[in-house]
């Protein structure tokens, strides 16, 4: 009677085991998940960055043409393209924080370039003009602009060694920081292209 009792058990135990193993497992493969798709911002918006942008690369070739004249007149421009920015086009803000964050870094360019035309040396521009580079990449990132790939370089002897970036719309390095001096010093870090191939 033992032995039945015992074997009755152990075939419930190795039951239940090959259930729970077997339980697991579904007999249809499931689909591999798809990336998020990126919505893409609106075709004004798009085009209101892109102005964003040339007027930033406006400064910045006018930096590393050492022009001060030039670059206070961009800087004006920029001022005007970072009010006009079409913030409430961006797609894709469930939750509003992306506009809210955007009219965040939009103020903040608009103060630094309005800043940056007023001051008078070429050093003063340029420290501006740093301020104004960090808040554009990290607003390109929010917003994800599709317009054109970005590139964000460094030059690590700018400012006495300490380092700065500055974005380009092209990965040859044209330092804004030093101008002829040393035209060329710096390297393509990272680069943004959210455009849909």
């Amino acid at each position: 009677m033992k032995k039945l009792i015992i074997g009755v058990l152990l075939l419930a135990v190795v039951g239940l085991i090959a259930w729970k193993l077997l339980a697991g497992k579904d007999e249809t493969p499931r689909e591999k998940q798809k990336p998020v798709a990126l919505a893409e911002n609106t075709g004004p918006f798009n085009q209101s960055y892109a102005e964003l942008l040339n007027a930033y690369y406006a400064i910045k070739d006018a930096l590393v043409a050492s022009d001060t004249a030039k670059a206070s007149a961009a800087a004006g421009n920029l001022l005007k393209a970072s009010d006009a920015l079409k913030i409430n086009e961006i797609q894709g803000d469930s939750t509003g924080m992306i506009k809210e964050t955007a009219k965040s870094y939009t103020a903040n360019i608009s103060t630094t370039a309005k800043v940056l035309a007023d001051s008078k040396t070429l050093d003063d521009k340029r420290k501006q003009f740093e301020m104004i580079a960090d808040a554009i990449w990290s607003l390109t990132r929010t917003v994800k602009y599709s317009g054109q790939k970005v590139y964000w370089q460094y030059c690590p002897m700018a400012f006495n060694d300490k380092g700065a970036y500055w974005m380009s719309n092209d990965s040859t390095i044209m330092n804004p920081y030093f101008g002829n001096d040393m035209l060329h010093c710096g390297t393509s870090e990272d680069s943004l292209d959210y455009s849909r191939k």
